[in-house]
């Protein structure tokens, strides 16, 4: 209703005996990060979720056509999704969230908003609202938000590139923890990749439409599993494998 306010409850799941719900991501994430606080470390994430914006037919159900034929930043008239996206981009803003871009991404009705980075707690926080926000946004107007990693055979998927960087302690130099991310990854992907392409139309993404296809990493190489920017004094990697559909925490 017009006028009326909501609330948006973040919460973590206990057991009756006060202990942390070992299903619980949040509580897990959590655990590790006081794991790793511990040994000296902590991180920050800066995630990019791309989304689809599709029509609905005369009787409300959702169909798999876009509202435009833009491309990679295209802009009005071709782009139509503009006006969506500036009503997420201020509905965001009124929540606290600064962001960083927005704009038509590769496929015909794809879009991408970037938010700026956070502490990881805060960051998954923030992805689990921006898709609840993306959603509801979509739907008043008409329209229906999908953040499925292949929703369009041929086309290019969603993927959710993250940005991450590591606050080590004072001994620590960032080359050396810079290397050390880069075998981790390498040497747990298999795992990873349980976590971040958590269903079976992630895999119809990875390897199509420079999504990666190989365990691998370079310098400002982006069909790479892992790229390392180029900007010298930070210890920083970008992942380019997760998709939407995985668990933020």
């Amino acid at each position: 209703h017009e006028g009326a306010n909501s609330a948006r409850l973040i919460c973590d799941i206990y057991n009756a005996d006060g202990t942390p719900f070992e299903g619980c991501p949040r509580c897990n994430l959590k655990r590790v990060m006081k794991e790793a606080e511990k040994m000296g470390f902590s991180m920050n994430v800066g995630p990019e979720a791309e989304f689809f914006l599709f029509a609905k037919d005369k009787d409300g159900n959702v169909t798999t056509s876009t509202q435009d034929s833009a491309g990679y930043y295209d802009v009005g008239p071709e782009d139509l999704g503009e006006d969506v996206r500036s009503d997420i981009v201020l509905t965001l803003q009124e929540m606290g969230f600064d962001i960083e871009a927005s704009h038509h991404e590769v496929a015909d009705g794809q879009q991408e908003i970037d938010f700026k980075y956070s502490d990881i707690l805060t960051t998954a926080d923030n992805v689990a609202t921006f898709k609840w926000i993306v959603n509801t946004k979509a739907a008043s107007n008409g329209l229906c938000a999908d953040f499925s990693p292949k929703p369009l055979p041929g086309e290019a998927g969603n993927g959710m590139h993250i940005t991450f960087s590591i606050n080590a302690k004072e001994d620590s130099s960032a080359e050396k923890v810079l290397c050390s991310m880069l075998a981790g990854i390498h040497a747990h992907i298999e795992e990873i990749t349980c976590f971040l392409n958590p269903t079976e139309n992630s895999y119809k993404r990875l390897g199509t439409a420079k999504a990666t296809q190989y365990v691998s990493w370079g310098k400002e190489n982006r069909s790479a599993l892992i790229r390392i920017p180029t900007k010298k004094g930070e210890a920083r990697l970008e992942i380019r494998s997760p998709d939407p559909e995985c668990n933020p925490y």
